[in-house]
């Protein structure tokens, strides 16, 4: 088997990343939801775990002063496109840049508003410690586009990553749980203690993996198991008769016992109980979808 070669040195050796932050003044602020990672083999471990990076491309959200960027390039990413929102940071990425002249791309702006999933040629790998505020949009935004990316390894709240992670039956498991495994196996990789966080955050992190599937686990679409799921999970506690009721008028059904009759799950069923697949079935069921049917949203705590 022929090793990888070693990936190139930079032209010059880049400060530490105190040095930096205090050079350009920089601090973090709470509204764009940073905090800072200092610990080179945190960010080295990071970047390990999205596998061999040398060829298509990395996408970084939110690079901040670039500790996480600088793994992804010593570990031998051929192509990094970092999105950066905060033009404070704009600067250092760019010194980044001239250190790996070729390998760094910056993109300024709010990730959230850029189509992630056509940047740069496959294969796609999104490498991020992602600001905390805007995770769970931006992962449901990719989630549209899974197949467009080889691999998806992000650092988030661990409480959202055991949603991500959560099983029927259970406290965390809900709507972000089932659209997300749908698609991707869900990996938790390693916690990361708020100490190692400049400031440190009130919560423990955790990394996790998202690997796209190449087929989803159920036939279905996107905004179907979306639609069901808010629908469902809006009142997790009463039986699907009740919690399904509105949208099933809207969608044309006589009752939300008529449609759950027709997908073949039992009514008396509350939404934790059901599986990927159940809600698969109930969306596909829905031959006279509407996209105005009721829906509402089990994720209030980010």
């Amino acid at each position: 088997m022929t090793k990888s070669p070693m990936p190139p040195e930079p032209l010059f050796p880049l400060p530490p990343l105190r040095e930096v932050i205090a050079a350009h003044g920089l601090s973090a602020q709470k509204r764009l939801g940073q905090n800072f990672l200092f610990d080179l083999n945190l960010t080295g471990r990071i970047a390990r775990s999205a596998g061999d990076i040398a060829h298509g491309t990395v996408i970084e959200v939110g690079p901040g002063p670039g500790g996480l960027t600088r793994a992804l390039l010593d570990a031998g990413a051929g192509h990094v496109v970092a999105i950066e929102r905060d033009r404070r940071c704009l600067p250092i990425q760019a010194e980044i840049s001239a250190a790996y002249p070729g390998r760094l791309e910056v993109i300024e702006g709010d990730a959230l508003d850029v189509a992630i999933h056509e940047i740069g040629p496959p294969p796609r790998r999104v490498v991020a410690n992602l600001p905390y505020n805007v995770a769970t949009p931006l992962i449901l935004g990719w989630l549209r586009h899974a197949t467009a990316f080889e691999t998806i390894v992000v650092m988030l709240q661990k409480e959202v990553v055991d949603r991500l992670a959560a099983v029927p039956r259970t406290k965390d498991y809900g709507r972000l749980s089932v659209i997300t495994q749908w698609l991707c196996t869900v990996e938790p990789l390693f916690d990361v203690n708020p100490r190692a966080f400049t400031p440190p955050p009130k919560v423990t992190s955790t990394v996790v993996r998202l690997t796209p599937r190449p087929t989803p686990l159920a036939p279905c679409t996107f905004e179907r198991v979306e639609a069901i799921t808010a629908a469902a999970f809006n009142q997790r506690r009463k039986m699907l008769r009740a919690s399904l009721k509105g949208f099933a008028a809207a969608a044309g059904f006589e009752s939300a016992e008529a449609l759950c009759e027709a997908a073949g799950v039992p009514p008396t069923a509350r939404a934790e109980e059901l599986s990927v697949a159940h809600f698969c079935t109930l969306g596909s069921t829905l031959g006279s979808f509407k996209t105005g049917a009721p829906s509402g949203n089990d994720e209030p705590r980010e």
